[in-house]
């Protein structure tokens, strides 16, 4: 038995309304920030300037200014600013596991610099993992609402 165009139109229909309602609560499910996550930056201690590798933002007196490779800085400046982070586990065998499976080379290096602190810190930043690496070797995983730069 055959289906009228009139039936067709109707199931193309109702298909396209699951579908987006589907796609609605997924994004009102994942758009939220984990609960562990915990801004790196806050008032008192606010981002005044960022090396990722080549590329770089800094605090101006009005606005920030970035690498010219940088195609929207304000939009970069806001997401590293805003950045939220999830420490890893504490114990000795978490780190190791973590440290087992990244490859070093793929390590990026970030220099922040933090209002009023007189020495920058060199994080490292392992973008295929979403993880960060401080200073004082301990672990933090960006969560994925969290964007990476958008360069030439």
């Amino acid at each position: 038995m055959a289906l009228s165009r009139k039936k067709w139109n109707n199931i193309i229909i109702l298909a396209s309304i699951m579908m987006i309602s589907i796609l609605t609560l997924l994004d009102q499910k994942t758009a939220k920030l984990p609960d562990d996550a915990h801004p790196l930056f806050d008032d008192n201690s606010p981002l005044v300037q960022l090396q990722l590798d080549a590329l770089w933002l800094n605090k101006g007196s009005r606005a920030w200014q970035c690498h010219p490779d940088v195609l929207n800085c304000q939009f970069w400046a806001k997401a590293w600013s805003e950045i939220h982070l999830s420490a890893l586990g504490q114990g000795i065998d978490i780190l190791a596991a973590i440290d087992e499976d990244i490859d070093k080379q793929s390590a990026q290096r970030v220099v922040i610099q933090i209002a009023d602190k007189q020495q920058p810190q060199l994080w490292q930043f392992y973008p295929k993992h979403g993880l960060l690496k401080s200073p004082a070797n301990n672990w933090y995983l960006i969560p994925p609402v969290n964007v990476k730069p958008y360069h030439r």
